[in-house]
């Protein structure tokens, strides 16, 4: 498993230990590379080249353009099968037509990065509502949103015949809702 940020990447054999990223990023402000100085199994690389990792699923979730088409001709090659964006656009268009042309799940960032916007959804409906929810209660009802999203962007894809094209079904999905809302104003 391996994890990077701007200035490096860490691979670890034996899988990322979340409780060590967590006290780094979240209580510390720390740097990737700090990783690899608390856990012997990790090795840290400067720089860019994570996408060289033998992989079956990379999660870019950072900066715009971050996974170019070199980058992805490298998932490929190496094993990837899925590409999920978690952030706006980290995979270039040409990467994007890369996955898609090569038979590789991807789903870009308008559907799969869609839970921080929920999430703030939420918090401004708690906000607006006076009302305080458990964890557990947000995380239920983030989890209904993203499957909600999922299954009308596969709908979407299937119905206009690119089943699996989670890239159309997104942008029919949303292309959609957009008609649905004007409509419902009267505008259409």
């Amino acid at each position: 498993m391996a994890l990077s940020d701007s200035n490096g990447y860490i691979y670890d054999k034996n899988g990322i230990r979340l409780e060590v990223i967590k006290e780094i990023k979240e209580v510390r402000r720390g740097r990737i590379k700090e990783y690899a100085d608390e856990v012997a199994s990790a090795v840290y690389t400067e720089g860019k080249g994570i996408w060289t990792i033998p992989c079956d699923i990379a999660l870019p979730c950072a900066t715009q353009n971050e996974l170019n088409l070199e980058d992805a001709k490298a998932l490929k090659a190496n094993g990837c099968f899925a590409v999920a964006e978690g952030a706006n656009m980290p995979s270039t268009r040409e990467a994007t037509d890369f996955f898609l042309e090569n038979g590789m799940l991807f789903m870009p960032g308008k559907a799969a990065n869609a839970g921080g916007v929920a999430t703030s959804a939420l918090e401004m409906s708690q906000n607006s509502l006076r009302l305080s929810w458990t964890f557990d209660e947000v995380d239920k009802k983030l989890h209904d949103i993203m499957v909600g999203i999922y299954e009308k962007t596969a709908k979407a894809a299937k119905r206009y015949g690119v089943k699996g094209n989670y890239v159309a079904g997104a942008n029919i999905a949303g292309f959609e809702k957009v008609v649905e809302a004007m409509m419902a104003q009267g505008i259409v």
